[in-house]
């Protein structure tokens, strides 16, 4: 393999992380034990090697540029995995530590992962954790993350999925709601009512709902005034106003169902379940951080 960096490239880039990371060149001396006119250099340096800037600078503040954000993520992932291994094989590291990316999607985000970040830290303070919280897909590579949930198991051999649960649906709405168009009894009466749309960001068509019948889980189609796409928890907010019916996740909807707020309709056709699935590069050194993670998060919320 032909050697790509030497020791002086890769001093320059621990101090442009350094730099990047405190927002100042100065406080990056100081930490680094060397002078401000150096971590300069390094910086300099570096942006010749790219051809392009790093940082825009003023006499008051540095801020990174959009490349060298996305540098800043590569390099600093770069440099924590080489710690990581170091420690591995040394035995230095016999707890989890270093920084954590990772991707979630807006629901399971706000009722199953973030409720649970302060235990974890609790239990290993010396991990930071940085979460993404939006349905778009990611690149793992591209963009520095070491871990994420999706609503399903990964189609593409590269990756490694871990099922975390079967999450069942309820379909619910607000006692008015139905006071004012009635019960449905069955889902063919589906066709008169308010039936709130969320649009899939994979696919860009609406979500289709899950009816069990004839003990068979059955995708159907639904119709309604309202349509939304981006944030899945605003679909939920419309049913808990009074605008129609939504087929949700119950962990979303558990304590307006107790509150008496929201009610479940069609309890006789309810079953459908949709999977959550830990996904993550496969042949990828996982740190010490990330298997704790995921131990964790499987002990939690694991099948």
């Amino acid at each position: 393999m032909k050697r790509q960096f030497d020791d002086i490239l890769l001093g320059s880039i621990e101090l442009f992380c350094l730099a990047a990371e405190l927002g100042s060149f100065t406080a990056a001396a100081t930490l680094a034990g060397v002078t401000p006119a150096a971590v300069s250099r390094s910086v300099s340096r570096l942006e010749q090697r790219l051809g392009a800037r790093l940082f825009v600078r003023t006499t008051r503040q540095i801020r990174l540029t959009d490349g060298g954000k996305a540098y800043f993520d590569q390099c600093r992932q770069a440099l924590t995995q080489l710690v990581d291994a170091e420690n591995e094989v040394t035995g230095k590291q016999t707890a989890p530590a270093g920084h954590l990316r990772i991707s979630l999607p807006v629901p399971y985000a706000h009722y199953r992962v973030l409720p649970l970040l302060a235990e974890f830290r609790n239990k290993y303070p010396d991990v930071t954790i940085e979460t993404h919280v939006s349905n778009r897909n990611i690149d793992f590579i591209e963009e520095g993350y070491d871990l994420a949930i999706r609503g399903r198991l990964p189609n593409d051999s590269n990756m490694i999925g871990r099922k975390l649960e079967d999450a069942p649906l309820v379909i619910v709405a607000t006692p008015a709601y139905l006071k004012r168009a009635g019960a449905p009894r069955t889902p063919a009466d589906l066709e008169k009512h308010d039936c709130i749309q969320f649009e899939l960001p994979s696919s860009g068509r609406d979500i289709p709902w899950l009816i069990r019948q004839n003990g068979i889980v059955e995708e159907i189609a639904t119709q309604g005034g309202y349509r939304t796409s981006g944030d899945y928890v605003s679909a939920v907010t419309l049913a808990r106003k009074g605008a129609g019916l939504f087929q949700t996740y119950r962990f979303i909807v558990e304590e307006d169902l107790r509150a008496g707020t929201l009610v479940e309709v069609l309890q006789p056709y309810s079953g459908g379940t949709r999977a959550f699935s830990l996904m993550y590069p496969h042949g990828r050194h996982l740190p010490l951080r990330v298997r704790a993670f995921i131990d964790f998060l499987v002990e939690k919320l694991g099948v």
